[in-house]
């Protein structure tokens, strides 16, 4: 589905506009969806949530963010960039296309409190074609970051999401079903499965969640959004030859008990699974979501990939640090 609020921005269209879906399924999404209950222990985690994790970064100030030189480097065409915004955000380059994923530069999430300064913000990045968003969850879909961004360009979104971004000031609003293309200049760009949910309140489980295979004719790069593990890894990697797969390993130990994320072992399977070339980490070291410490993902994650024998192959970036592939 396609909204066009007629931007006079002189933006392009997404070329072909929506592709038809692959390899289609009627209830593609919801058989990976998870519920909304809690399992049991939900008050014990909550408390101990409450005290282990949230009260100390409460309590503790703001890590100051890191000073980048130079700022974000300009790539080839053929050539993948890729810099960490933290948590889940990337400003990515690949076949001559800036684009965001996830942008989040906000401090606060009600009561959760943003460990560190952001390295970059929206008015350091090199001008931007093209946003996408994995789903609804405040985290991931935050409205006042998009706004920071928004010139008229296009927004892929999954299906159900596009009433959220609809006022932020973007031109077309693209919805995606699970397995769904749409073409944005030499782009691919496919909505992958993932094991999570999508509902942005409570009433709202109508709305799509998922991944993104972005192809150009020299590179593919795969942002996973979130999800927990499951055998839909192994599909994706079927479906394309990935050079970069931007994996979360944080916030493992839901205070619900839900299995929401994956831990940094699961996400090395999961890496494993799809036979990506390369991995950088996301989801960890900015937002206290989960009841581990915040800084074991990453170090768990250069443990288990040393002695998997893939260090040279996984990358942990810096907030506002750039890779190239």
């Amino acid at each position: 589905m396609i909204h066009d609020p007629a931007s006079d921005h002189g933006e392009p269209d997404l070329i072909d506009r929506v592709l038809r879906r692959r390899f289609f399924s009627k209830k593609a999404g919801q058989e990976n969806q998870v519920g909304l209950l809690p399992t049991e222990g939900w008050r014990r985690r909550n408390l101990q949530f409450l005290g282990d994790v949230l009260l100390p970064t409460l309590l503790a100030p703001r890590r100051p963010g890191r000073v980048i030189d130079g700022g974000v480097p300009l790539i080839d065409v053929d050539k993948l960039g890729v810099t960490w915004l933290g948590h889940a955000g990337f400003f990515a380059q690949i076949g001559g296309v800036n684009l965001v994923i996830d942008p989040n530069w906000a401090l606060w999430h009600g009561p959760v409190k943003r460990v560190r300064h952001p390295s970059l913000w929206a008015g350091d990045l090199p001008s931007i074609d093209l946003v996408l968003v994995t789903h609804a969850h405040f985290d991931h879909l935050h409205l006042p970051s998009l706004r920071r961004i928004a010139r008229g360009q296009p927004i892929v979104v999954p299906k159900g999401v596009g009433s959220v971004v609809k006022r932020c000031g973007f031109g077309q609003i693209v919805e995606l079903e699970t397995w769904q293309q749409a073409k944005f200049r030499d782009l691919e760009i496919t909505l992958t499965p993932a094991r999570h949910w999508g509902a942005r309140m409570i009433h709202d489980i109508h709305r799509g969640f998922g991944g993104y295979l972005i192809q150009s004719d020299e590179r593919t790069l795969f942002h996973c959004g979130d999800s927990s593990m499951f055998e839909g890894f192994r599909d994706i990697g079927q479906r394309a030859t990935i050079d970069l797969a931007l994996m979360p390993i944080g916030a493992y130990l839901a205070p619900s008990g839900r299995p929401v994320h994956m831990n940094p072992e699961e996400a090395l399977d999961a890496f494993e699974m799809m036979g990506a070339r390369h991995m950088v980490p996301m989801h960890h070291d900015t937002f206290p979501l989960g009841g581990e410490p915040i800084h074991e993902p990453a170090e768990w994650l250069e443990r288990s990939a040393h002695s998997r024998g893939l260090q040279d192959r996984v990358r942990l970036l810096h907030e506002g640090e750039t890779a190239l592939y």
